[in-house]
């Protein structure tokens, strides 16, 4: 069997379920040879530090607690192969999991860009489901999950990966499944299979579930009023929630102006709506005293909780833009941006890195976006300086600012007639070819027009940086102006760009 191309990202929060999922794939039928990406989303605490035997190719990442689309970015943006294979920290692939996915893989045509496993829940086989158990269970045939989905990365990387803004794991897989359905390729179901075991949960849950009503109208926004259908996402119970609470509403300032007959009629709504919707949860479960306890107690705050997050979802995303994302690649210039400009620098010893430079290189690097050097070296063309001189220069910037992916140097004149010399794309282009990466998104940041001029002309973005020789003309010129590296930087983390 030849391995699929992929790496697998694994967004955990260090759960127990942690360690069974890679015990699982260190078990597989045939060796899991491939890279695995776990991405620590704990907001705090030590760092993660998975079992050493193994035998599996593991790197972990701290994502700070920024959610489980954010971590997954963190994951995919690492990844160098052209699938990215998504599992969840509490899932149990089967034991021929991978060597099925290697099949799933291979057999994609080129115009499928996803590929979903299929999705087993454990329930009860004594007694009837609980209300917990029987959510967990819709999972089995829900679209787009990521337990377990991979993706092209081309295609991730097309449509930005996942939307930061769903802060939970809810309806970020379908936003990202139809964005990337329409937007790239087709997304197919595969062989291969895992267990998705129901969590223990308290007696609250399903009232923290009711914070996916504001993702909803994040949905709305980004994809129309029929969203859902789209995604085949089951039909929730909003309007009822809402008329229900409206009817206590109605019922409390009723009451509280005097006018009894209208309170008697609003809270005989929201009873009628509290019992109903407590008999829809209660009688398909078990009915024992615990489970029906907890569903007559959340019953009665759900109504609420709904239209609470509703309204919050509302006015926080009723304007929302689509999402966009960090570049897949920022490319910098050299002398002014990186390093202080020397002119016609042929020698390492006068490499000085300008201020906050390295640190703003690490946060793109940790966020997973690709960096390189696009530089004109025109004094190579008028013979003040070497190629080799030009090169042992390039190395001493990259020894004291980290590792670039690619480096292009234009070595011309400026009446040379090239297709390389900033403002136009030749090293652009060259650069996005050499790594695989779609020039339309990739970014240019540099000191003068010419830097930002190459990008726009490759099909990307540019930020200028104005250092204190950079004409003000130019810096009126251009769309994207940042104070310094760091600034550029928080632009494109943000997807402004």
């Amino acid at each position: 069997m030849v391995s699929p191309a992929t790496t697998i990202v694994v967004p955990t929060m260090g759960r127990p379920s942690l360690q069974v999922l890679l015990e699982a794939l260190a078990g597989q039928t045939v060796t899991v040879d491939v890279p695995v990406v776990l991405v620590d989303d704990r907001p705090s605490g030590p760092r993660l530090e998975p079992p050493a035997d193994t035998g599996l190719e593991l790197t972990v990442v701290r994502a700070g607690g920024g959610g489980p689309a954010r971590a997954r970015n963190l994951g995919w943006r690492r990844a160098r192969t052209p699938w990215v294979s998504f599992l969840d920290d509490d899932v149990v692939p089967d034991r021929d999991w991978f060597e099925v996915l290697g099949s799933d893989l291979a057999g994609a045509r080129h115009d499928v860009s996803g590929s979903q496993g299929h999705v087993r829940v454990p329930l009860p086989r004594d007694r009837r489901p609980t209300d917990w158990e029987r959510g967990t269970a819709g999972l089995a045939t829900s679209l787009w999950i990521t337990a377990d989905l991979s993706y092209r990365r081309d295609a991730l990387a097309c449509v930005g990966g996942f939307d930061e803004r769903f802060p939970r794991a809810f309806r970020e897989d379908a936003d990202l499944g139809l964005r990337v359905s329409r937007q790239h390729g087709r997304i197919v179901w595969g062989d291969r299979w895992i267990t998705h075991p129901v969590r223990p949960t308290g007696d609250w849950a399903s009232l923290r579930q009711q914070r996916g009503n504001a993702d909803d109208f994040l949905m709305r926004a980004l994809h129309g009023p029929h969203w859902a259908e789209q995604a085949r996402a089951p039909r929730g119970r909003r309007r009822r929630h809402v008329a229900t609470f409206g009817a206590a509403l109605v019922a409390a300032g009723a009451a509280a102006s005097g006018h009894r007959r209208t309170a008697l009629l609003g809270a005989a709504g929201w009873l009628a709506g509290t019992a109903e919707l407590t008999a829809a949860r209660v009688l398909p479960g078990p009915r024992d005293a615990a489970e029906v306890r907890r569903m007559v107690l959340t019953s009665v705050a759900i109504p609420f909780a709904a239209s609470w997050h509703s309204a919050l979802g509302l006015a926080r995303h009723s304007r929302a833009r689509p999402w966009v994302g960090p570049p897949d690649l920022v490319l910098l210039d050299r002398d002014g941006t990186l390093v202080e400009d020397v002119p016609y620098n042929g020698d390492p010893e006068k490499v000085r890195p300008l201020p906050g430079v390295r640190n703003a290189l690490d946060r793109l690097r940790h966020a997973g976006v690709r960096v390189g050097v696009v530089s004109n070296q025109s004094g190579i063309a008028q013979g003040l300086i070497s190629e080799a001189d030009a090169l042992a220069v390039n190395a001493e910037v990259e020894r004291q600012l980290g590792p670039f992916e690619v480096v292009e140097m234009c070595p011309h004149g400026r009446d040379d007639g090239c297709d390389c010399r900033k403002p136009r794309p030749g090293m652009v282009d060259r650069a996005c070819e050499r790594l695989g990466v779609r020039t339309g998104r990739c970014v240019v940041i540099g000191d003068i027009e010419s830097d930002v001029r190459a990008g726009e002309a490759a099909g990307g973005g540019g930020i200028l940086v104005p250092a204190p020789a950079t004409d003000p003309a130019e810096v009126e010129r251009v769309r994207r102006v940042a104070g310094d590296l760091q600034e550029a930087v928080d632009l494109l983390l943000g997807g402004h760009w």
